[in-house]
């Protein structure tokens, strides 16, 4: 059983900055792609950020390309988003997806991921 698990989301000021970890458990997750996904009030789901195993190949959506930055320690099955000057625009919830790819790349769109967190709440004040 695949399960992520969510944390680190809260209420910050335009311009703050918070760190959202995704932690996984129920498997070895070796060669798993994982991203970040997001959905604000009224809008579609979309992929904020997305990184491959080895962490040598990462995506980032236009709208937070360098605001925020993904990572992953393999050693603690976590995925962590670290989410710089952020505006209101970015609150949505959060959500971590993961599923495994056997090239070694990193999935850009939802269609892959089979294994998803239940997300976690960001909200961006002015």
């Amino acid at each position: 059983q695949v399960q992520l698990v969510e944390s680190g989301g809260g209420l910050v000021q335009a311009g703050g900055s918070l760190r959202v970890s995704c932690a996984a458990s129920g498997g070895t997750f070796s060669s798993y792609s994982m991203g970040w996904f997001r959905r604000a009030p009224g809008k579609e789901r979309e992929l904020a950020a997305a990184i491959n195993w080895s962490g040598d190949s990462t995506f980032y959506a236009d709208s937070v390309k360098g605001r925020f930055t993904i990572s992953r320690d393999n050693a603690k099955n976590t995925v962590y988003l670290q989410m710089n000057r952020l505006k209101p625009e970015d609150t949505a919830v959060y959500y971590c997806a993961a599923d495994y790819s056997p090239s070694g790349r990193l999935y850009t769109s939802e269609g892959p991921y089979r294994y998803w967190g239940q997300g976690t709440q960001v909200t961006v004040s002015s």
